[in-house]
């Protein structure tokens, strides 16, 4: 079997840890300690994650779209794909070094999407992209966690609060959807949606393309009238 090999590592702001990037072949694994966060061989949630969250916005003329986390791009790239001519996807990406990785090392895996006229990167917490709109956006993707609470920084947690997913309805256009990504159930974040004024569909997919493998969570929170 051909040996990863270590390509680069990124320093997690506020103290969230380290962030590796390795290689193996033609696949690549992005890794926090000893966790690993992303694969290059797995994309079938993310990609679900675009694609059901395009679905809920069909009818929406001229759709924005905010991303927290790039990743591997699976969600951006599955999004570009549904999405019409005359939208815009806003991708919110904490370390730089991860934008870097995508036009570099990874520029394979992420097939140019970066520079489709509709993308616009910007590095900084999503949090912060989140709490500064108002009904600025037609749906909010957050692959940011493996769940909805602070993996990969601390500060995180507040993105699934009461407080944040209020601060994540104000941010949506009438109808719009909170999309979020994780690797196992919550119920209490279910709750907590339902709480904030969201109507939520709790949904299991595979982890992988070809239907098999792990499964994961995929809330889809749409804003209604109050």
């Amino acid at each position: 079997m051909i040996p990863w090999t270590h390509i680069d590592t990124a320093i997690m702001p506020d103290g969230g840890g380290e962030l590796r990037l390795k290689q193996r072949g033609s696949e690549f694994s992005i890794m926090l300690g000893t966790i690993e966060l992303m694969n290059s061989r797995l994309s079938g949630s993310e990609e679900a994650l675009a694609r059901l969250s395009c679905e809920r916005i069909r009818k929406h003329a001229r759709p924005h779209m905010l991303i927290g986390g790039l990743g591997m791009g699976f969600t951006l790239r599955a999004a570009l794909a549904e999405l019409p001519s005359d939208a815009r996807v806003t991708v919110g990406e904490l370390v730089p070094a991860v934008v870097a990785w995508a036009r570099g090392p990874m520029a394979e895996v992420f097939a140019g999407c970066l520079d489709d006229g509709r993308v616009t990167i910007r590095e900084g917490d999503v949090g912060r992209f989140i709490q500064s709109g108002t009904a600025e956006y037609d749906a909010i993707l957050l692959d940011v966690d493996n769940g909805p609470e602070g993996l990969t920084r601390k500060a995180n947690d507040n993105l699934y609060s009461v407080s944040g997913l209020y601060a994540a309805r104000k941010a949506l256009r009438p109808n719009g959807v909170l999309s979020v990504w994780s690797s196992a159930p919550d119920a209490g974040f279910t709750r907590r949606l339902r709480d904030a004024g969201f109507a939520v569909e709790e949904l299991s997919v595979r982890a992988s393309t070809k239907g098999r493998g792990a499964r994961h969570v995929i809330w889809m929170a749409t804003k209604t009238a109050r």
